[in-house]
């Protein structure tokens, strides 16, 4: 590919380069800090309102909004009981905001998975399957007995100290960007 070609994919893949950069700089900072920021997730989630009302008028604000409820949607329910933070939800809203609903849900699953593998390499690498599967079992049991989410938050909150964190923001940056590899996005 000559100079000209790379240019130009570029040009017509922008948004997804900018929104995989921002993945990668919200792992980094996760993955040392254990937090996803709010000066990183707003201005992408606002960025991305803006883009796509300059882009695409009326239509183009109304599927970046149902992207953002899209990213919210997927990862609201395990923030809701403590299970990740917020900023791992604002990131995947930021994802829908600028690449509407399809590419956010599916850069989520692809995410899962990665989140997933990578729990499992976590708890192989630290020989601690049992503690897991227990501490498994235990909080799926207080998910179908307690059901409240408050309550489940204020328990998931005194148990984290004891816990091996995944910083989600990494699976979702890994996730993400392989979805935009495997879908065309980025070339």
């Amino acid at each position: 590919m000559h100079d000209n070609s790379l240019v130009s994919t570029f040009a017509a893949h922008w948004p997804v380069w900018l929104v995989a950069v921002t993945l990668v700089v919200a792992a980094v900072i996760d993955g040392w800090l254990l937090k996803v920021p709010n000066w990183l997730t707003f201005p992408m989630v606002i960025s991305g309102w803006i883009f796509c009302t300059v882009t695409g008028g009326w239509s183009g604000l109304g599927e970046s909004l149902l992207g953002t409820l899209v990213g919210l949607a997927c990862l609201l329910p395990l923030y809701a009981i403590g299970g990740m933070g917020s900023g791992d939800v604002k990131l995947l809203a930021g994802v829908g905001a600028w690449l509407g609903v399809a590419t956010t849900f599916y850069g989520f699953l692809v995410a899962a998975i990665t989140g997933g593998v990578i729990a499992i390499v976590m708890v192989l690498v630290t020989r601690s399957w049992k503690r897991h599967q227990a501490m498994f079992f235990q909080i799926l049991n207080e998910v179908v007995t307690i059901g409240s989410p408050t309550e489940l938050s204020t328990i998931a909150a005194e148990r984290k100290s004891s816990m091996a964190l995944l910083p989600y923001g990494i699976p979702i940056a890994i996730g993400c960007i392989i979805y935009f590899f495997w879908a065309g996005l980025l070339i």
